[in-house]
Parts: structure tokens; C-alpha cells; sequence
């Protein structure tokens, strides 16, 4: 009896959702080009965790799932935040896009978790490539971008 009024208050508890704008000024879309089959890979892929609108799932509205959710959203955004590319240094900038490659290629992103509900998610071994090779190209972009 008492978990289920632990679990009925936890209900209580609503974390704040990040419902902000993904695509804004600030997104790396105005500071390097993205072809549209990679740009389309990243939302599908990682915007959730990566930027300033996530697309929840269902049992983001059942705590403690939500505050896990927010708290790895949260964690997301600190490492990688493509809606807000533009607050990086061009070292940064290059650096984000060395680890996105790194990471996919190595299949560390998306996380195994992410995957586990978001199949639609999972990159093939091509999609890796597309994504790898554009983040090669958007490094050499961004030595020749003046700022």
C-alpha cells in the first residue's frame, strides 16, 4: 500500500518539458550546410535528446519515467545542442562534429536505450556513412566560414 501512494505522488511531481523552438537562428543549419537526407537523419536520430523540442513518448507523462526522461534530456543538451550551434567557438563547432561522427560510427549514438522504443532511430551502416562524411565536410566548411 504504501508504494502505491508513493507512485500516486510521484505523480505529482511534473518535470518541465524542453517544448522549445528546435529550428531556430541559433541551429546548425545556419552555420553549416546539411544536405536534407542527413538533416532528416538527425531528427530522427537525435534532435530529441539534442535539441530544444523532444517529441515525447507516452510514458513521459508517468513519473518516474518522466523525470528520468528530462534529466537524460537535460544531459543530452549539455553535450550536444544543435538548436543553439551558433553559442559554440568554430573549435567547439569542429570538436561537436569530430564526437557526432565518432559516436555514431561507433554506434555509442543514438543509445541502445533510445532505440529500444525508437526503432525508427537505428542507422543503417549507410546512414552512418551519409552522417560521417557530411560532419568531414562541415569541418572543412567551417575553417574557410568567417564569423
Amino acid at each position: 500500500m504504501a508504494l502505491l501512494v508513493i507512485f500516486v505522488l510521484l505523480q505529482l511531481i511534473r518535470p518541465k518539458k524542453n517544448n522549445g523552438n528546435a529550428e531556430s537562428d541559433k541551429d546548425f543549419t545556419h552555420y553549416v550546410q546539411v544536405p536534407d537526407t542527413v538533416k532528416s537523419l538527425l531528427k530522427t536520430a537525435c534532435y530529441d535528446c539534442h535539441s530544444n523540442k523532444t517529441n515525447y513518448p507516452w510514458y513521459a507523462e508517468i513519473s518516474p519515467a518522466s523525470l528520468w526522461l528530462a534529466n537524460h534530456v537535460k544531459g543530452g543538451k549539455a553535450e550536444l545542442n544543435f538548436s543553439d550551434f551558433s553559442q559554440y567557438t568554430r573549435r567547439r563547432m569542429k570538436s561537436k562534429m569530430s564526437s557526432i561522427a565518432e559516436q555514431v560510427e561507433n554506434r555509442e549514438m543514438p543509445l541502445k536505450s533510445y532505440l529500444l522504443i525508437h526503432k525508427n532511430a537505428e542507422l543503417s551502416d549507410e546512414q552512418i556513412w551519409l552522417i560521417v562524411s557530411w560532419t568531414d565536410s562541415a569541418k572543412t566548411e567551417l575553417n574557410r566560414k568567417a564569423f
